[in-house]
């Protein structure tokens, strides 16, 4: 059943996926959105692909930083908290933790701290990946339709070559996943998936 379903997304944005490249290690960075306690039931699903895209990136020498969101006061609701009905993921509660298989892999100046959709806004990342030389960004997590694809039109707009994974990522509906891959594929992103790095990285 999950392969059948998986073939049927592959296969519903396929037609506007016209771009192919890999990701160059020199100047790659993997973000990894949002992998906490709170959005566990879509993460499990993907756990296996996601840990084994890490796995690539760090035997290519290619940084990683993973995002956290959370809320700490009505301050930084902004428009979520009127969206979501104020169900949002709060500091210090266990939900807003990084997975524990995530939070192991996690350094402590690997973690930046979000509070909305992008993981660009008021976060300094931009000018960390200046900094650090990145020109190309790798998006993996959750939510596919929400902090990826948010984080990954921003990247774009901001000058970044963006990589988003297909088989990394996850929400909590196939047609929003796959509008995503559609609409990235069509505009902003070149699709990749863990085959595709491991043959992109490290050859066939």
């Amino acid at each position: 059943m999950a392969a059948a379903a998986a073939a049927a997304a592959a296969s519903s944005y396929k037609k506007y996926e016209t771009r192919s490249r890999n990701p160059d290690p020199k100047t790659s960075l993997l973000l990894v959105i949002d992998v906490q306690n709170y959005f566990s039931s879509m993460v499990n699903p993907i756990l296996p692909r996601l840990l084994t895209t890490i796995d690539l990136c760090r035997r290519s020498s290619i940084p990683v930083l993973f995002t956290r969101h959370n809320h700490k006061s009505p301050s930084d609701y902004g428009m979520l908290g009127e969206w979501w009905d104020n169900d949002l993921v709060f500091d210090g509660t266990v939900e807003a933790e990084l997975m524990p298989d995530i939070r192991r892999l996690a350094g402590q100046n690997e973690v930046v701290e979000k509070s909305t959709y992008s993981a660009f806004e008021n976060t300094g990342l931009q000018e960390r990946l200046v900094e650090m030389g990145v020109e190309e960004v790798i998006v993996t997590g959750v939510m596919t339709n929400l902090c990826c694809e948010t984080t990954a039109r921003e990247a774009f707009v901001k000058g970044f070559r963006v990589f988003f994974s297909t088989d990394a990522t996850a929400t909590s509906d196939l047609e929003l996943h796959e509008a995503t891959l559609k609409n990235l594929a069509f505009g902003f992103a070149y699709l990749v998936d863990c085959d595709r790095l491991q043959d992109g990285l490290f050859g066939k």
